[in-house]
């Protein structure tokens, strides 16, 4: 069977969507494919997300991701909005649901650590929900 496809959407693909995109392949790459797309493009992913995801888990982004649009990535199953306190990014799919995660951009090391956990948790819970059949 075919692992589900699952979209974290941002207006701008380069922060909290592209944390997810990392660790949904992380730790969820047996479960479901991750991608991230935005409206928009940035021209390098944030670089403090970058920093703390190297630091905590040893995954470099930029060697494996960059800021891509909602026509770069293919159809999918799942969408996951990331909380984009604006009109957020729209793409068919089976099951869509909202994370409403507050952007780090520009904030602390501190934030960012606690918006990256409670991606963590997101992740870990959008797989047991996968896993059973219940999404």
């Amino acid at each position: 069977m075919n692992k589900p496809k699952v979209a974290f959407i941002c207006v701008h693909n380069s922060c909290r969507s592209q944390i997810a995109e990392a660790l949904g392949k992380h730790l969820a790459s047996h479960v479901f494919e991750s991608y991230s797309a935005g409206t928009e493009t940035k021209p390098q992913i944030n670089q403090d997300a970058v920093r703390l995801m190297k630091q905590i888990y040893s995954i470099d982004m930029e060697q494996t991701q960059r800021s891509k649009l909602l026509a770069d990535i293919p159809l999918v199953d799942v969408v996951i909005t990331m909380g984009c306190n604006v009109q957020c990014p729209t793409l068919p799919c089976k099951h869509r649901e909202d994370w409403g995660i507050d952007d780090p951009t520009g904030k602390s090391d501190e934030d960012f650590i606690k918006t990256i956990g409670l991606i963590e948790q997101k992740i870990n819970d959008l797989c047991n929900r996968i896993n059973q059949k219940s999404i």
